[in-house]
């Protein structure tokens, strides 16, 4: 009960100290929104960067072409289940019949209308064929060269060279927006705990009488550290609307896609809930750590 009743002081206190040192409490607040703005877009991009890629890998089809003399019960059986028993394989795979690859050619050109409607089913010249996809993008490779290994493959693509550089291109840009984000929150670690500690060395004469008259280091550190998580809390309302609001309102105006179809945006739900947490709980640490950092150099008299 004891310790209910001493921190449910150190919260008053704290309260109460940030009311009396409005101007520096504000302009700590001020740092925080700002700089916890610009780390909440840096989440929302990263993220989005990263969930592109995954789209992009996961649309990366192999397009397996049967030679002429495979059977029905080959394609339909034989070969499948050999191509399904690879491990990279997604299951099921799609079978696509010469026939069928006949009547999509058709529907999208007149020209190939023209030409092909003409053809016999059994002197058409087009392939039976398999889409395949992956499980890992990065060993599709060794997977398409297993593939060319069964009887009756005659072609696999890919978009062999293009899909590798693709690969290559994506690690580079994961990367990059890692760094970004971690050289952004270091920043902002940086500026709200110095912005902090020009607010505690304001009242580095009251932490040094708090001293001489007895008050041990914890009844003095802990009201300042419950006032940095306050003020960090207080300092992520403005990013949280900001990330919420703007990133809803953005995926509205777009249709949820950016440019083109294969550029999607991240559903808002619960995405931006989750970004808005994060952005919270880096406000609250970093002002926590801030305070704390901060009023440990005035506790020796």
């Amino acid at each position: 009960m004891k310790l209910f009743r001493m921190f449910g002081r150190y919260v008053r206190d704290a309260f109460k100290s940030v009311s009396r040192n409005l101007s520096l409490s504000i302009a700590s607040i001020s740092c925080i929104s700002i700089t916890l703005i610009v780390v909440g877009i840096a989440l929302v991009l990263s993220f989005n960067v990263d969930n592109f890629a995954k789209i992009i890998k996961r649309d990366v089809t192999i397009v397996v072409f049967l030679n002429q003399e495979t059977t029905e019960d080959e394609f339909n059986h034989t070969i499948k289940a050999k191509i399904e028993k690879l491990q990279n394989v997604e299951k099921p795979i799609v079978l696509k019949s010469k026939e069928e690859s006949k009547k999509e050619m058709m529907a999208e050109s007149d020209v190939f209308k023209a030409t092909m409607e003409t053809w016999p089913e059994e002197d058409n010249p087009l392939r039976d064929s398999y889409l395949i996809k992956v499980k890992d993008i990065e060993q599709i490779k060794d997977t398409v060269q297993k593939i060319k290994t069964i009887d009756k493959v005659e072609v696999v693509d890919y978009g062999e060279g293009m899909v590798e550089q693709l690969i290559e291109a994506f690690k580079l840009v994961e990367k990059i927006t890692i760094i970004i984000v971690a050289i952004l929150i270091v920043v902002t670690v940086f500026l709200i705990i110095n912005t902090i500690k020009l607010t505690i060395f304001s009242r580095k004469r009251e932490i040094s009488i708090m001293r001489l008259v007895g008050a041990s280091n914890i009844s003095i550190k802990i009201p300042f550290i419950i006032e940095g998580m306050l003020i960090g809390a207080l300092g992520s309302i403005i990013p949280i609307v900001v990330v919420i609001y703007g990133y809803s309102a953005l995926y509205e105006k777009f249709g949820g896609q950016l440019f083109s179809a294969l550029i999607k945006l991240i559903s808002p739900e619960p995405f931006i809930y989750i970004v808005a947490s994060a952005v919270l709980v880096i406000g609250i640490l970093v002002g926590m750590l801030g305070s704390g950092r901060a009023v440990r150099k005035y506790l020796k008299v």
